[in-house]
């Protein structure tokens, strides 16, 4: 027998938990700033052209979205043909000249991607492509499908 013991430490293991509070709010606030919340909710219909040459953009938070097509009234019933910018129906066509104008002064980088229903009338599409170009918004995309 031997008259030494060796003494056992008695230390415990633990991992420290006092800054996981701190490490799961600033997860949060990370996916609160980075997640889209919702998409735009369409109010008119679109069915877009086919195209053989697309071009896809890089930078989708440099393009604003403008929806031309006939009216949804509901019931699967379609009215005539609408612009909508973002949530709104715009009725007026100078209006568009003022919208984009602000978002251009906001964005100088902007991008404006039109949404056309492929049997849409010309004039209006015309007529929205006048107002753009007196806003100073030079930088336009059609969006199409790819034909296959």
């Amino acid at each position: 027998m031997s008259k030494f013991k060796k003494k056992q430490a008695e230390t415990k293991q633990a991992v420290p938990t006092s800054a996981m509070p701190d490490v799961v709010f600033m997860l949060l606030i990370f996916f609160m700033v980075t997640t889209v919340l919702r998409e735009v909710e369409l109010q008119v219909q679109v069915q877009y052209a086919q195209a053989e040459n697309i071009q896809k953009i890089e930078q989708k938070r440099l393009v604003s979205y403008i929806y031309i097509g006939p009216q949804r009234l509901g019931n699967n019933r379609l009215g005539e043909t609408k612009v909508q910018i973002d949530d709104t129906l715009v009725d007026d066509m100078g209006a568009i000249r003022n919208i984009m104008y602000d978002k251009i002064m906001e964005e100088p980088r902007l991008i404006v991607s039109l949404r056309v229903d492929q049997d849409s009338e010309f004039g209006i599409i015309t007529d929205v492509q006048q107002e753009l170009r007196h806003a100073g918004t030079l930088r336009i995309n059609y969006s199409t499908l790819r034909e296959i």
